[in-house]
């Protein structure tokens, strides 16, 4: 019986909407909407910027920094209309302009062009947005049939984005979409979203909404889960949704692994159209690791899941393509929706962790004058490596210091393979190579980073011993085990509200990579190696040695120093407040100062393992 209630008030819901306002829809909205009445699935289209990597646009450079795709609007428009048009011959329903990061665009409009094309304005670029997907089904002779999604990515958080919106309804006066899809949604909490939707609502374009959040909260790209149980936060906001008028609401940017479950528990607290479109990969720095061992085939038989939970809306978000939508389209032709309520399947989320920042500094030789250590080694000045900092790489950090100390005491890496987690500028991997290593693997996301150590290895004369790799943590693998594996990884407890959009991961608690790095080491150490981790006290002690338990480890404090926040801890102390309410990590306040413990952590195989 609770079945077909489930069923019912979905179809009265989209019967209601087309008895009242289908003369305010476009002919292709309408579509939709009696696809959606007849229980037949609506097909969404797939990633637009990953494909334009994909499909190797050379001027194409896939970043959040470059705003995701939405310049070559400008200067790849070609590209940009190639890659609609295949996923309307796919068979999707809704085509999705390349115009997701159009709120950073106000901020650079003159420069979203490329730099041997004229600059163009940004409200231009929405129109052209509009009309190469509007001509990409004009082309595959699909008029009124697949209708144009102006995508808007993220949360309206400030006055100046919602200024924007106002000032994107003045360009859809001439080139006007058949609906507004938000992607890439947060919460909604203290900002303007609402009140951007009201304004579009107003002049008569419905409004779809899609979130990056499972059942248990809002995640990051690679599903990590940010905070403890919101209860039913989220349900109730879908209610209050279905109030304001939105047309439905989905979740994006996740992946596979997190969709279900997530729809037939918002099916309790909503007749409103609900739907998925997740990632396939992940995100570098820049571009996408596009996951080739999943096939369209593979992708399809996973979404017939979600429509068996109640999906009515399906499709794929980044790293999907255009031949994962035409067999996902053909799998899900003759399918129904059923309409579970509550109760849904359990999520397993994967842990995950944020890209990037680390680096560091290295050692030179002796000086023979005043003040030496108790190996008749001069330490004033220091002997640092011979160093450079790139300016688009990280500078070494406290902790990244910390580390190379105990490199410099102990001399530890003689005659070792050794492995350097975050290379940034080389200031661990040059020490390594110093101290006599047989051969230091440095590793970093950032290509400049990894450029920057092996120029610094180049600098110390141990460029010979020193091999360096542009990797993402979490598609890391080797065949090789090290004897010395050494990390000083960026941890910083981040607010998840309003940094959803983004494509790095956000990390409620901090400690994202620190957590993947430590499932990695059994792997990867030798059965006698050793890692050297730099830790804060922002962190967890109960949940790292935990994890080191479950992974057959055993760590240890082998030195530790205080550190004054920086600026960009107390922009975040109101997260670290509520990570430490939360869990045993912790600083110090003194008055209005701030400091916390980098501890430097010995980790190896626990006895017996």
């Amino acid at each position: 019986m609770l079945h077909g209630t489930g069923h019912a008030g979905i179809i009265n819901h989209t019967h209601r909407l087309i008895q009242t306002m289908d003369t305010q829809f476009s002919s292709a909205y309408q579509h939709v909407l009696d696809k959606l009445s007849n229980q037949q699935c609506v097909i969404l289209d797939g990633g637009i910027g990953t494909e334009l990597q994909r499909q190797s646009e050379r001027e194409f450079h896939l970043s959040d920094v470059s705003h995701w795709g939405f310049e070559a609007i400008a200067f790849a428009p070609q590209a940009v209309a190639e890659v609609h048009k295949r996923y309307v011959a796919a068979g999707c329903d809704v085509v999705t302009t390349d115009t997701y990061a159009i709120l950073g665009a106000p901020d650079n409009s003159v420069g979203h062009a490329h730099q041997r094309h004229q600059p163009t304005h940004w409200m231009d670029m929405a129109r052209k947005g509009v009309l190469l997907a509007r001509d990409a089904i004009e082309s595959n002779d699909k008029l009124g049939q697949c209708a144009i999604a102006f995508s808007i990515g993220g949360d309206i958080s400030t006055d100046q984005q919602l200024a924007t919106v106002r000032l994107l309804l003045r360009t859809f006066e001439d080139t006007p979409p058949d609906l507004v899809l938000f992607e890439t949604l947060s919460m909604m909490t203290e900002n303007r979203t609402s009140a951007a939707i009201k304004l579009i609502l107003d002049q008569g374009i419905p409004v779809w909404l899609s979130f990056r959040r499972c059942r248990h909260g809002v995640c990051g790209i690679h599903g990590q889960l940010w905070g403890g149980p919101e209860g039913d936060h989220f349900g109730r906001m879908a209610q209050d949704l279905e109030q304001l008028g939105v047309g439905a609401i989905l979740v994006n940017c996740l992946p596979v692994e997190m969709v279900s479950g997530t729809i037939p528990w918002l099916r309790d607290f909503t007749d409103l159209p609900l739907g998925a479109y997740p990632n396939l990969g992940r995100y570098l720095d820049p571009q996408w690791k596009l996951d080739h061992g999943v096939t369209p085939e593979d992708y399809a038989d996973t979404a017939l899941i979600w429509r068996a939970e109640g999906a009515q809306i399906l499709g794929g978000c980044c790293g999907v393509g255009p031949e994962h939508i035409r067999v996902l389209s053909q799998a899900l032709a003759d399918t129904r929706p059923n309409a579970p309520i509550g109760n849904a399947l359990p999520v397993t989320a994967p842990v995950t962790r944020p890209q990037g920042e680390r680096l560091y500094e290295s050692i030179k030789t002796s000086d023979p004058v005043a003040w030496k250590d108790d190996k008749d080694r001069n330490v004033f000045p220091l002997p640092l490596p011979e160093l450079v900092c790139d300016p688009e790489v990280f500078v070494p950090t406290q902790g990244s210091y910390l580390l190379w100390k105990m490199l410099f005491n102990t001399g530890l890496g003689h005659g070792k393979r050794c492995l350097d987690v975050g290379c940034g500028a080389g200031i661990l991997t040059a020490q390594l190579a110093l101290n006599g290593a047989e051969h230091v693997t440095a590793i970093d996301i950032q290509k400049a980073a990894v450029a920057n150590t092996m120029t610094n290895a180049f600098r110390n004369g141990v460029a010979d011993r020193v091999r360096g790799e542009v990797v993402d943590l979490y598609a890391f693998e080797t065949d090789m085990r090290y004897d010395v594996v050494v990390a000083s990884l960026y941890q910083m407890p981040t607010d998840p509200v309003g940094e959803l959009s983004g494509h790095r991961p956000v990390d409620y608690w901090g400690r994202n990579l620190f957590d993947h790095l430590i499932g990695l080491l059994p792997g990867t150490l030798e059965d006698d190696g050793v890692a050297y981790l730099m830790q804060i006290s922002l962190l967890s002690q109960e949940q790292t040695v935990q994890l080191c338990h479950e992974a057959g480890l055993e760590c240890r404090v082998i030195d530790f120093n205080l550190y004054e926040f920086s600026p960009i801890f107390l922009e975040n102390l109101a997260q670290i407040q509520c990570v430490e309410e939360s869990s045993d990590a912790y600083h110090f306040s003194l008055q209005d100062e701030h400091a916390m413990v980098m501890y430097l952590l010995e980790v190896k195989r626990r006895q017996g393992e």
